[in-house]
């Protein structure tokens, strides 16, 4: 499984950023008032990243040695599936985070503390939330064997059969 990548999270950052301000532009050319995050959104967020690595920490415990307890596989791969799939949600957050900033920020007239503070709240928390997930997706990865780059003839009775 490979890790994800930067551009899986440049490319959910700029795709909320458009979507963020473009649901601005729309509300507000339709002489409704702006979208303005819950507050709820970014302590959702943060208790989501505390919980990914909660759950990441005892995996790397395990690759590592240090708590004798056996790594279980399916264990590991829903965690870091869940860390994959949070750090996207993360940056998507905070790509919507920033557009709906630029699009406040970007108008003649000043913005209300409260709105604003609403929408960088959550930026910051969906950068929070990308961040933990990565360090939890690193947290969920094993050392790379020596002989795994090493092709060679498969061991005996796990290999090939004398049947193909």
């Amino acid at each position: 499984m490979k890790r994800t990548s930067a551009g899986v999270i440049a490319g959910s950052v700029f795709a909320g950023l458009v979507i963020g301000f473009l649901v601005d532009q729309l509300l507000t050319s339709n002489a409704r008032p702006t979208f303005t995050p819950s507050l709820a959104l970014p302590v959702l967020l943060v208790l989501l990243a505390v919980v990914v690595l909660l759950l990441a920490i005892p995996i790397r415990r395990a690759t590592s040695g240090a708590g004798g307890a056996q790594v279980d596989p399916f264990r590991a791969v829903r965690v870091v599936m869940l860390a994959k799939a949070a750090s996207i949600v993360g940056a998507v957050v905070a790509g919507i985070g920033g557009g709906l900033l630029s699009f406040l920020l970007t108008r003649p007239v000043a913005p209300s503390l409260g709105s604003t503070g609403a929408v960088i709240a959550a930026l910051v928390a969906g950068a929070v939330l990308t961040a933990a997930s990565l360090v939890a997706e690193h947290l969920c990865t094993i050392r790379k064997d020596d002989d795994d780059d090493q092709p060679g003839p498969p061991e005996p009775g796990l290999g090939y059969s004398h049947h193909d």
